[in-house]
């Protein structure tokens, strides 16, 4: 049966993980239970990558190489290249859209059709219940380059932004990793973190993803699992 291939290409937040990291999941890891079996799903996601070290390690060449005419690739990066140390820094409005360009140009020079999505945020509540976006221009930016370049986008950081204020500091817990000592064998003294995400968390997020898919009409909708989607 002839498929259509869906390309990730991102961070920590998207990646797929070993068992013996679980509860921790990337969005990506769980996005192929809510397509059919016409939607292939390629998790090329890697931790602690930015755009520059993604495209300098070949890992973008890798996607190129495979990607065919009528093939999807989805990228969202944000949170490394806004790390400090210079392997993996972009200056939003430069190189950061510079490398996504690269993304861009690639996909479609092969037939294919890219997507942006903004970084999901971070669990960073303010003392009012309100969300401390820790992304500075990044999304902006990305939101720039989508309309000049006509590239559909799902804003991840929006819609997760309104997730989490919905949800509110304590229960929002639950979608990261936020580990009790003892609960888990794969982190016995238990952990906090507020950018990677449990199954949960994972599953919630890639809901998001397809929500955007849905909003922008994209054809990949039609495949859509509607049954795990509830609807």
């Amino acid at each position: 049966m002839n498929h259509i291939n869906l390309f990730l290409a991102g961070d920590s937040t998207m990646a797929t993980y070993d068992v013996n990291r679980a509860p921790q999941m990337g969005w990506g890891q769980v996005l192929d239970q809510y397509f059919n079996e016409k939607i292939k799903i390629w998790n090329e996601a890697v931790p602690g990558r930015s755009t520059k070290t993604f495209i300098q390690e070949g890992r973008q060449k890798r996607i190129c190489q495979l990607i065919k005419p009528g093939d999807y690739l989805f990228v969202q990066f944000g949170h490394n290249d806004s790390k400090a140390d210079s392997d993996r820094y972009t200056e939003p409005f430069t190189t950061y859209k510079q490398n996504l360009e690269i993304f861009i140009s690639n996909a479609r020079s092969k037939g294919a059709f890219p997507v942006l999505l903004t970084p999901v945020q971070r669990r960073n509540f303010t003392i009012k219940g309100k969300i401390l976006d820790k992304h500075g221009s990044y999304p902006v930016a990305m939101r720039e380059l989508a309309m000049e370049l006509a590239v559909p986008l799902i804003d991840i950081t929006e819609k997760s932004t309104i997730l989490l204020e919905n949800i509110g500091p304590e229960l929002s817990k639950k979608l990261y990793m936020w580990l009790k000592r003892g609960d888990y064998s794969n982190y016995p003294e238990g952990m906090e973190d507020n950018t990677h995400f449990t199954e949960l968390g994972a599953n919630t997020i890639a809901q998001l993803v397809i929500e955007g898919i849905n909003d922008l009409r994209l054809p990949l909708a039609k495949f859509i699992n509607k049954e795990e989607m509830g609807l």
